[in-house]
């Protein structure tokens, strides 16, 4: 049976690249795609993806979405404010949603797919997201599933393997497809470790611990 070519979303962070390296298993990877929409931690993100794709002798391919910035409401972006601190599934870490984020990125992953000559793009949206982002959810990638393949001649396809579990399993996952968990990148707050309080940093903590994985980050 042939492959899916596959493009995969590399944010640079846990999730997306053991989703990169989930897909090499799994099937015939052409690409990776990055988006920097101005977020205060996409330096940090950026250099690991760019790490992975150099790794495993993929291109990588980066768009810069500067409107996002300019026009968008989000504590996660540059001149949005501070970031807040706690657990990831807490009230206040709704300021961190960058409205329709996956919405716009997959809108363009699915025109660049097709473009490239894959048939499916790979994303790593999980449950651990849902609480938070609604564009995370699995009724989201669902409908947006339906929405890439009505809307493309190739029917390209989406790919969501995380979405129905969480941190804690991505991290076993990772772990049995030997990822480098210290060449990934967390934190929200863009600084130069992890620091340890925000929500991506408290649940990164947690999924390692819960996982039975030693966690190789570096945090304040």
């Amino acid at each position: 049976m042939m492959k899916n070519k596959v493009v995969v979303l590399l944010s640079g962070g846990m999730d997306s690249v053991t989703v990169l390296y989930h897909s090499l298993k799994e099937y015939d990877v052409i690409g990776a795609l990055s988006f920097n929409y101005g977020s205060k931690h996409a330096h940090q993100e950026l250099e690991y993806a760019k790490y992975h794709c150099d790794k495993v002798g993929i291109k990588h391919t980066v768009i810069k979405l500067d409107f996002v910035q300019q026009l968008f409401k989000s504590s996660l972006l540059i001149d949005g404010g501070e970031i807040p601190e706690g657990h990831y599934a807490a009230e206040n870490m709704k300021s961190t949603v960058v409205p329709f984020r996956n919405g716009i990125m997959l809108s363009i992953a699915c025109g660049f797919a097709e473009s490239q000559g894959a048939n499916a793009v790979a994303i790593a949206a999980h449950s651990g997201d849902h609480a938070i982002y609604p564009d995370c959810r699995t009724n989201f990638m669902e409908a947006m599933r339906a929405a890439m393949q009505l809307g493309t001649y190739e029917k390209i396809d989406l790919l969501a393997p995380f979405v129905d579990i969480d941190k804690t399993e991505i991290v076993r996952i990772g772990a049995k497809l030997n990822v480098d968990y210290s060449q990934t990148w967390s934190c929200y707050k863009g600084l130069e470790l992890h620091c340890g309080k925000c929500g991506t940093c408290v649940e990164r903590k947690e999924a390692f611990e819960l996982a039975g994985v030693p966690d190789p980050t570096k945090y304040q």
